[in-house]
């Protein structure tokens, strides 16, 4: 069953992101079982390049392959889907027009507004048509919701066809009501709160990335109703690693 159904039918997924080059690093994260992984362009210093072997990586293990763009810009959108990701995660969307282009982005002419080329996504020119099909059938658009503005106007933006799911991008959020950081302030909650209603009113997948790798914290996520959950994220679950078992090292010495 593809992701954009899964995603469609609101079932449970767990995915996590990748910052690191590494094809190791995407293999292992793969292979431990994730539902998809976030190929981080925004917040590292991932190449295309990179992206494109990475992604090479996760089709060999059959994990989709979502791109975390740098910003909602067409071209950039056109070479990673070129390269063969499965979908693409937005920053900042904070309107329906904002949704409607990320959307338009993704698709052939008529669906959108992708110029037609060939890339390693459309079998190197041997599979255009079938990649066609595909594209209409399995990629996936993720909004990331993460500005105060986004929350002034979800419902258009989780209204918007072609969204297939949304997740919550919490420092960037808490930044924009100017409490960076601050992810347990009222505030803040209060504004994840309507987007978890508003998701549920309009039937749309979505989750939030529980940044810090903590299964505790994953639960009740689960148990508030999200259903696409980014959980750590390469660096931070070595570091976490780490510290956790040296400290314990240490401790018993």
């Amino acid at each position: 069953m593809s992701l954009k159904t899964r995603l469609a039918r609101r079932e449970l997924t767990i995915g996590s992101w990748v910052t690191l080059g590494h094809p190791s690093v995407a293999e292992i994260m793969a292979k431990a079982g994730f539902d998809w992984l976030v190929l981080d362009t925004e917040h590292s210093v991932l190449e295309l390049s990179e992206v494109q072997a990475l992604i090479q990586v996760l089709d060999g293990q059959q994990c989709p392959a979502i791109v975390r763009l740098t910003s909602n810009h067409p071209d950039q959108i056109k070479r990673v889907m070129d390269a063969g990701a499965s979908g693409i995660m937005v920053p900042m969307i904070k309107s329906a027009e904002d949704a409607r282009a990320a959307v338009s982005a993704v698709y052939y002419p008529p669906e959108g507004t992708r110029g037609v080329g060939l890339a390693r996504a459309q079998g190197y020119g041997a599979s255009f048509q079938a990649y066609r099909q595909w594209l209409r059938d399995s990629a996936v658009v993720i909004a990331m919701i993460e500005h105060i503005q986004a929350i002034e106007h979800i419902d258009a933006i989780l209204s918007t066809p072609g969204i297939d799911a949304y997740i919550i991008g919490p420092y960037d959020l808490s930044g924009s009501m100017g409490r960076p950081g601050e992810l347990d302030h009222p505030d803040v909650q209060a504004a994840i709160q309507v987007v978890l209603e508003a998701g549920i009113r309009h039937q749309t997948a979505g989750g939030i990335h529980v940044v810090e790798p903590d299964p505790a914290l994953l639960q009740q996520r689960i148990g508030q109703g999200f259903t696409f959950l980014g959980y750590g994220l390469d660096i931070r679950m070595l570091d976490s690693l780490c510290r956790t078992h040296l400290n314990h090292i240490k401790a018993s010495l």
